[in-house]
């Protein structure tokens, strides 16, 4: 069976849109217009995602966020806020993806997928994995680029094995810096600014157009490829 994917936004054409984009990716779709409807619907079984605005009448959808995380359901906020503060704080809240309106809708099916790819939480150190033309192997603590191994300094390659964990989604630079420096440096993006710089000019063909190491920016990182 498909995945099902709730849209939950009190806007009528903008659940048409998606739905019609969802469906025709071959999706099962479900509906809701306030975040009671949302809350009640994401508890069904079989819905694997939430596509969750955040403007909703009866509640602010970014409380729902950790509600619906809770359930063990994949949450792409998509919203027409787009004032970093707010993408931060839905990521950090466990969202696994900000899409702002208006919207690409193949961008969106695409971001779904990758959604429910990450479903089940983030990549166990379980084997390789391959970027493009960089190969990242956690358990063996190496990193290959066209099959020559790369070497990187401690923080480097820690701050590139918890994007490899996430990948294909934004990690914050908060969540980055706690992971790597430590909660006592979850606001010296500096440190991580300098780290990126350095694993770019190793990994990237071109470290000043980037297409591995991607900048989300005012939020964080996302690995791509």
């Amino acid at each position: 069976m498909s995945a099902r994917i709730l849209i939950v936004d009190d806007e009528p054409a903008i659940r048409r849109l998606v739905r019609g984009a969802v469906e025709r990716a071959g999706f099962a779709v479900g509906e809701a217009a306030t975040a009671a409807e949302a809350l009640v619907a994401a508890r069904r079984e079989g819905c694997e995602l939430v596509l969750l605005d955040l403007g909703l009448p009866d509640r602010d959808g970014m409380e729902l966020v950790p509600l619906i995380k809770a359930m063990e359901r994949a949450v792409i906020v998509l919203t027409a806020r787009d004032a970093t503060a707010e993408k931060v704080a839905a990521l950090d809240l466990g969202a696994d993806d900000y899409v702002v309106k208006p919207f690409d809708t193949e961008e969106l099916v695409a971001r779904i997928r990758t959604g429910l790819r990450h479903r089940a939480g983030p990549a166990r150190d379980g084997g390789a994995q391959l970027f493009g033309a960089v190969t990242i192997d956690l358990p063996a603590r190496r990193v290959l680029r066209d099959g020559a191994e790369v070497k990187l300094t401690r923080k480097e390659y820690a701050v590139l094995a918890e994007l490899a964990r996430h990948p294909d989604r934004v990690v914050t630079h908060a969540q980055l810096l706690r992971s790597v420096w430590g909660d006592a440096h979850a606001d010296d993006v500096e440190y991580l600014r300098v780290t990126m710089r350095g694993l770019r000019l190793k990994l990237e063909e071109d470290a000043g157009a980037p297409v591995l190491l991607r900048n989300e920016p005012g939020v964080g990182y996302r690995l791509t490829g």
